[in-house]
């Protein structure tokens, strides 16, 4: 049962994190009538322009946390972002409170030890060899056992921060400085991956529904730095990997529980499939779903959430999607170019409406359809090229 937003009876939903995902998951809540509430640490946050109200604390603070959550009484926590007191969501769980997907997911899947463990040690899942390090000793032990060239991340980060490739000797020190720095609510603890030479890389989007588990065509992305520039769908694979990968998809969400949409992703190297991560929520890699898809990932997420039944998943057109980067820093921005943008053949542009830049930060994303992905990606970089930012005089 679905109640009237701002009445006794409003079904109440609180977003923990209010970036570009967030706010299309909260519009398209409330497309099914769900009273929407933004929490981010800072104000004016894409996702708090359009929920019904908004609150600004650090999501590292349980106090003030809980003080929302008291005043809210929400029928739904979402969280969106890594950088959360996943500890309290457990705790707020336990109190009877009901956390997307879970709160063991989000508390698992925030933290890069936790869901390797699981996937690597607990459900047997093909990954990445790898070690974990605490301090520099540890983590020069860590490199040389795995070899060169490995991948070294912060255990918890968001957005390729503070991710590397350790390529040569040079390189090992640099990558423990720059992965401190890239941290975010965990501390110093790094896991240490050795490089798998693969073919391509996917994110499969997998709902967990009230009639069971369904899969989004394949996604394919390149990234830079660990974070995502361009995104396509659908990637091309042969039957066995991707059969595979939805096998492992399903095992892992499985284990993870609860209902909502996962980012999975994996390494595909012919048809071997090597779990990478997975996120527990809509995943940025999926903004393209907004243009191929008979329902955006974040349709697919509120309707599983909510109990709503999910008909089969149908791939429109190939499409593509590309980033739209700041390239300075400021706080307040104007954007020029869209309009030609838009000129480009079956082009959308989605900008973000982020209060301030900083120098790589995403603002926004050009969304092409075209008869083939070759065509669409070309068509979305030209799209997303003609976009740019300047700060307002």
């Amino acid at each position: 049962m679905i109640g009237t937003p701002l009445k006794k009876s409003a079904t109440k939903l609180l977003m923990l994190g209010c970036g570009e995902l967030g706010k299309e998951v909260v519009i398209e809540a409330q497309r099914f009538g769900i009273e929407t509430i933004a929490v981010d640490r800072y104000a004016d946050a894409p996702a708090m322009q359009v929920a019904h109200r908004s609150h600004v604390a650090n999501m590292l603070d349980r106090d003030a946390l809980e003080r929302i959550i008291k005043q809210e009484s929400p029928d739904l926590i979402v969280p969106e972002i890594e950088a959360i007191d996943t500890v309290f969501l457990l705790e707020l769980e336990q109190q009877g409170f009901r956390v997307i997907p879970t709160a063991r997911a989000a508390n698992l899947t925030m933290n890069r030890e936790g869901i390797r463990r699981l996937a690597a040690e607990d459900l047997q899942l093909p990954t990445a060899n790898y070690r974990f390090a605490s301090n520099y000793e540890e983590f020069s032990k860590g490199v040389d056992e795995i070899g060169l060239p490995c991948v070294v991340k912060p255990i918890m980060s968001s957005s390729g921060k503070g991710q590397s490739t350790v390529k040569t000797p040079a390189d090992i020190e640099k990558a423990w400085n720059y992965a401190r720095q890239g941290a975010r609510g965990a501390g110093e603890r790094v896991i240490i991956e050795a490089f798998i030479a693969f073919d391509y890389e996917i994110t499969l989007l997998t709902v967990r529904h009230v009639d069971g588990t369904s899969y989004c065509p394949p996604i394919g992305h390149r990234q830079e730095g660990g974070d995502y520039q361009e995104s396509w769908q659908p990637m091309p694979m042969t039957d066995k990997a991707l059969h595979e990968a939805q096998r492992q998809a399903k095992v892992i969400t499985d284990a993870l529980g609860g209902a909502g949409l996962f980012g999975v992703e994996f390494f595909i190297q012919g048809d071997k499939v090597f779990f990478s991560e997975v996120s527990p929520r809509p995943h940025d890699t999926g903004m393209v779903t907004m243009v191929t898809q008979n329902m955006s990932e974040f349709e697919l997420h509120v309707r599983a959430i909510l109990g709503l039944p999910i008909p089969d998943i149908e791939l429109l057109s190939p499409g593509a999607s590309h980033v739209i980067l700041a390239d300075a820093t400021s706080d307040d921005v104007c954007f020029s170019g869209v309009e030609e943008a838009l000129r480009i053949p079956g082009s959308k542009v989605r900008l973000f409406g982020k209060p301030d830049t900083r120098p790589g930060r995403r603002m926004g994303v050009a969304l092409v359809v075209a008869p083939d992905v070759d065509t669409a990606r070309k068509l979305a970089e030209q799209s997303a090229g003609k976009v740019s930012i300047q700060p307002a005089k």
